[in-house]
């Protein structure tokens, strides 16, 4: 096995930690190891996505493969050709490994057997049942699973049929990039013509009017022509805030289906189908430590069994306690120092402000700016409960008086913008489920 392939798995998980779920589904699980050469790694993904990583996660990648390597590692992002050639073609679900998302491998418990049931009841009779199909949950339940589940059954009872996965997020920037190609009716044509539409996070779409206005014409163009559509998101269509009116009622016409936390005996069933799928032998008591110590997040679960893999390939480590103990200790939030929660808070708030990290922590009073950096201040003081001068210095070294002005212009600004107030508690549930 390459070990420098199986370091690279154990550098995904870090960035998983490191990001909100669908930032890293969107961007960094896409990225493929090509090798590894003279220090440098190189790295495959398309040439579209290749421009916002170099722009946005390229600090995050470095310091992340510093951190597991233990010396710089320069990073050559490479495009294939036929990725090149391809690229118009491809819709989301190609950038995700999803070959192993089946009905059949997953872990069915009491938390989520009435989400599996409908889900599959969909993938046998798209577009007859259950349309549409709303899939809520908290981070790392398997919605995601379940959503390309239905993916792969239809592909195998439907070969030729049109299958669009992507993500709220991914939606967004695509219309974007279209709108300013000035070409909205390839847009049009994408996502108005297929006979399955698969949204994970469809709670991103609630930020923008523009991208709302264009899903409510894309639901009621596959609705009426009885396309099936399934949504996923990290809460019900109510508590969705700044969502249009039109569309959640859009979203509730159909079935709508919960997924809760897995109770301890499913998490020790998840533990052992992925060892089982990895190849891994793991003892009674290091199962049951692994799922009693991480409750809430089922990546979380297989990226420890990754990691447990990892160190047993790489370093020759059979599983142990102690082992599972060094594999778990960067994924349990209690343990996260200070100074990685701050940084996680003002990268969260660069990437939805489209600001960058340092003109945060810089002078700049551009409005952008300034409100991103309100926004950065605020959290951190919620999330952290620091002290506003040590929140001062982590901003450029800022007087506490300037960290209190910052605190009363964006209280207030909560106050009035109910669309401010839903986006700045997206993030804060990003960090404090990261």
């Amino acid at each position: 096995m390459d070990s420098f392939a199986e370091i690279w798995q154990v550098v995904q998980e870090e960035l998983k930690n490191s990001v909100t779920e669908v930032a890293y589904k969107v961007w960094l699980s896409p990225l493929e190891f090509q090798g590894f050469k003279d220090g440098k790694i190189y790295l495959s993904i398309t040439e579209f996505k290749r421009k916002i990583i170099i722009d946005k996660f390229s600090y995050l990648i470095d310091s992340t493969l510093e951190a597991v390597f233990g010396f710089p590692v320069e990073v050559e992002y490479v495009v294939p050709d036929e990725q090149v050639k391809n690229e118009n073609s491809k819709n989301e679900s190609s950038s995700v490994n999803d070959y192993n998302y089946t009905f059949k491998n997953f872990i069915i418990g009491p938390s989520n057997k009435f989400a599996h049931a409908a889900a599959h009841n969909v993938a046998c009779s798209p577009g007859m049942v259950y349309n549409p199909l709303f899939i809520y949950g908290h981070s790392g339940l398997g919605k995601t699973h379940l959503l390309l589940a239905i993916q792969n059954e239809i592909k195998e009872r439907r070969p030729d049929a049109k299958i669009i996965y992507t993500s709220g997020e991914h939606f967004t920037n695509e219309l974007v990039y279209y709108i300013g190609n000035h070409n909205t009716h390839a847009f049009h044509d994408k996502y108005r013509s297929c006979d399955v539409l698969l949204v994970d996070d469809i709670q991103f779409i609630a930020k923008g009017e523009t991208v709302q206005e264009e899903f409510f014409h894309t639901f009621n163009a596959l609705n009426s022509s009885g396309s099936q559509i399934v949504l996923t998101s990290d809460r019900p269509p109510k508590e969705m805030m700044t969502l249009e009116e039109r569309l959640r009622t859009r979203f509730e016409m159909g079935l709508i289906a919960d997924i809760q936390p897995p109770t301890l005996e499913t998490r020790m069933a998840i533990v052992n189908k992925k060892s089982d799928d990895l190849g891994l032998n793991l003892p009674d008591d290091v199962v049951k430590f692994i799922a009693e110590n991480i409750k809430k997040n089922i990546r979380q679960l297989e990226g420890t069994v990754k990691k447990i893999k990892a160190y047993q390939d790489v370093e020759g480590l059979n599983p142990s306690l102690n082992v599972a103990k060094r594999a778990i200790k960067d994924i349990i939030n209690d343990n996260k120092p200070l100074g990685v929660t701050i940084e996680n808070i003002i990268n969260e708030v660069s990437r939805t402000f489209d600001v960058s990290a340092a003109d945060i922590r810089s002078d700049k009073r551009n409005a952008n700016i300034s409100q991103a950096r309100q926004v950065a201040i605020y959290i951190v003081e919620q999330v952290t409960g620091l002290p506003l001068k040590t929140i001062g210095n982590e901003f450029g070294n800022k007087h506490h008086s300037t960290i209190i002005y910052a605190l009363k212009e964006i209280n207030a600004k909560l106050e009035k913008d109910a669309a401010l107030k839903a986006t700045v508690d997206d993030i804060i549930k990003n960090i404090n489920e990261s």
